[in-house]
């Protein structure tokens, strides 16, 4: 994954710009700490200098003015994956997504892996509840389909049935 990280990294300006880990999706099962550790040190190994992880572990956190401040400061935002559905409803209409598109919508670089790519559409599908759910809609009229060339694409059949007018965006793993 290091080429597409390096190239957010140079959309968010470079080695210098602030990036924030949003760790929502590892938190259900308690594992947000390690995950986030591991996203800092994934950036600092591809020379970013300033990474930090924001904790927004619920709804209290996602609604806490000085995460969402973090957030805003920030010039690439990145959601790790985990839990899908967890990470879209704690962050849906929360103080802190509101910060991330305010930082997007003056240039920062809004980017996830697996759960955190999916929540960004207007759709995502929850394999846990094997449901398509609405999505934080930075994508509108998509779906992406991660980890396409191992398990994603077995989803492809029946979310083409059911939205068939929503572009499926199927990405492989260790592609961007």
């Amino acid at each position: 994954m290091s080429e597409p990280d390096l190239r957010a990294i140079e959309l968010a300006g470079g080695f210098d710009a602030p990036i924030a880990i949003i760790t929502t999706a590892a938190a259900s099962d308690n594992n947000h700490k390690r995950a986030g550790k591991n996203g800092v040190n994934w950036f600092q190994s591809l020379g970013a200098k300033q990474v930090i992880t924001v904790d927004v572990i619920d709804s209290k956190s996602a609604n806490d003015r000085a995460l969402a401040d973090q957030i805003r400061a920030s010039k690439l935002i990145y959601m790790l994956g985990g839990f899908t559905h967890y990470l879209g409803e704690t962050l849906k209409e929360s103080l802190c997504w509101s910060a991330a598109l305010e930082a997007y919508q003056l240039g920062a670089v809004i980017a996830g892996s697996s759960a955190g790519a999916m929540v960004m559409c207007e759709h995502y599908y929850d394999p846990a509840r094997r449901k398509v759910e609405r999505g934080l809609n930075l994508v509108p009229n998509a779906l992406v389909l991660p980890h396409h060339n191992t398990f994603g694409k077995n989803w492809a059949a029946a979310l083409t049935k059911s939205l068939p007018d929503v572009t499926l965006l199927g990405i492989d793993e260790r592609t961007g």
